[in-house]
């Protein structure tokens, strides 16, 4: 699990393919890599990863991680080369302070950057709403873009495709990825998590699924003496 507040901006530094997916080594730069071990869990850009190769060296560290096929299907991962950089964001600890939302790290899609505008000393970033996650998106909701929380300031039609609009701080865009980012740019989205929860429970209720039924009987119960 992840709060969405990124620790460091690390670069991919070798891409390895092979008939199961792909192996990253992830050069980390500022992100404290001390506790990190073999088995823990990396976002990286928003996908979670398992750390399974470690270099802890200060300024100098790095990991590897293996991505699978389909997180390379359904993520921004296919888009990547050497030399990309990615937002890094550690497991969160039961200590940590949650200044962020829930996130899972799996990511449920891609959106492309629409429009880049600077308003004051903010830049506003409009993004393309995948049709099957439109209904979790809702304005002042939360969503995560590249493994960054954040929350949706509006939300409009262009023709028959939905957006969504991003106002970004100064420091949010100084400290990931984001001034980086240009029209075009495809990046991992992961809706908020209660949102998708909540879907599930009330689509459940809605289905009205009976209860299973229970073998015990008034017969039995007679017999095994507990009714008289």
């Amino acid at each position: 699990m992840f709060t969405g507040i990124i620790e460091a901006v690390g670069v991919i530094k070798t891409i390895n393919v092979n008939a199961q997916g792909a192996r990253l080594v992830i050069a980390t730069h500022d992100l404290d890599m001390s506790d990190v071990k073999l088995g823990d869990s990396i976002a990286t850009n928003g996908i979670c990863l398992t750390v399974v190769e470690v270099n802890n060296s200060k300024g100098n560290g790095s990991y590897s991680a293996d991505v699978s096929n389909e997180t390379l299907q359904r993520t921004g991962f296919v888009n990547y080369q050497v030399g990309s950089k990615v937002n890094l964001e550690k497991a969160m600890l039961a200590s940590t302070r949650f200044g962020g939302h829930m996130v899972s790290g799996h990511v449920d899609g891609v959106s492309e950057i629409l429009a880049i505008n600077n308003n004051g000393n903010s830049i506003e970033y409009w993004l393309s709403m995948p049709g099957d996650l439109a209904h979790y998106i809702a304005e002042k909701g939360s969503v995560t873009i590249d493994g960054t929380s954040l929350t949706v300031n509006a939300l409009a039609e262009d023709g028959s495709v939905g957006k969504f609009r991003l106002t970004i701080v100064p420091h949010t865009v100084k400290s990931t990825i984001f001034g980086d980012y240009q029209v075009g740019t495809k990046v991992n989205i992961e809706v908020d998590l209660i949102a998708r929860y909540l879907e599930r429970l009330l689509t459940k209720s809605e289905q009205k699924e009976s209860a299973p039924r229970s073998n015990v009987s008034e017969a039995m119960l007679l017999k095994a003496g507990f009714i008289k």
